[in-house]
């Protein structure tokens, strides 16, 4: 295994931004690259949703910055990242920025690396494993499977007031996915559900939540559409979440469900 090919040093351009899913949380789960990454960066600009055991693997003197987003907390607004990172790559070689899951997906990598790119910043994307795939797997349940579905639809269920784009067509995915993963979609679960059953959906189809998926205080529940925000209210199910909701969840093995980690996470959960 070699040595990244790193960037010039500051004086003769600016440093490279890598753009590293730091998977869904359990630490096990971090690629062979982004290990190597983290042992090697001198600026880490982190996520909220990164365990705090994956901070450790960074050089003594690197350089360290927390721009995390969490429901309830205070967040940095995506300019202030974008303004960092610029920053740091004028003044560091390598700089990592870890972001929860894969940073393609939910993850804003993309608007970073554009923006970055648009500045003359060199910047590279290290995919990670997603809490979507993750998250469901941990509690055994499969998120395609040959009985219940050829497809599956990974949908955020947090509507942005300030994204300039129609929201998400629940009744046409009712229609056109075998299976649905959402993320972010318990603070307006009832809604979806609403729309996901007027758009043809079983009130009967089976569906599940697994919160702090792959981590310590994972938990699950498993239940028809009908109940399901009922039973996420009245059991205090909270984010970070994700939702399943399809045919695939009747295919869950419990028992080949890995153990979350016990790990913890700069915003305690």
């Amino acid at each position: 295994m070699t040595d990244e090919t790193l960037a010039p040093c500051a004086d003769d351009g600016p440093g490279t931004v890598y753009l590293v899913g730091a998977g869904p949380g359990d630490p096990d789960l971090l690629t062979l690259r982004a290990h190597r990454l983290l042992q090697q960066c001198d600026a880490l600009v982190y996520d909220s949703l990164v365990p705090t055991a994956l901070l450790d693997l960074v050089p003594e003197g690197c350089e360290r910055h927390f721009v995390g987003k969490r429901r309830g907390h205070h967040s940095v607004p995506q300019p202030s990242t974008n303004a960092v990172l610029r920053e740091l790559a004028g003044r560091r070689r390598l700089i990592v920025r870890l972001k929860g899951g894969d940073p393609f997906l939910f993850g804003r990598g993309g608007e970073e690396a554009a923006h970055l790119a648009a500045h003359g910043i060199p910047v590279q994307v290290v995919p990670g494993v997603t809490a979507g795939i993750a998250a469901p797997a941990y509690a055994g349940i499969p998120v395609t499977h040959r009985r219940a579905g050829s497809s599956v639809t990974f949908v955020t269920g947090h509507e942005e007031i300030d994204k300039r784009r129609p929201g998400v067509d629940w009744r046409g995915l009712a229609r056109s996915s075998d299976g649905l993963v959402i993320y972010m979609g318990l603070h307006n679960l009832r809604h979806i559900v609403a729309e996901l059953v007027a758009g043809g959906l079983a009130p009967s189809t089976p569906a599940a939540v697994i919160q702090q998926g792959t981590v310590r205080g994972q938990r699950q529940l498993v239940a028809t559409l009908e109940v399901l925000a009922d039973r996420v209210e009245a059991e205090a199910f909270a984010s970070p979440s994700i939702v399943v909701v399809g045919a695939v969840v009747q295919e869950r093995v419990p028992s080949c469900a890995p153990s979350p980690a016990d790990v913890a996470m700069p915003i305690p959960f």
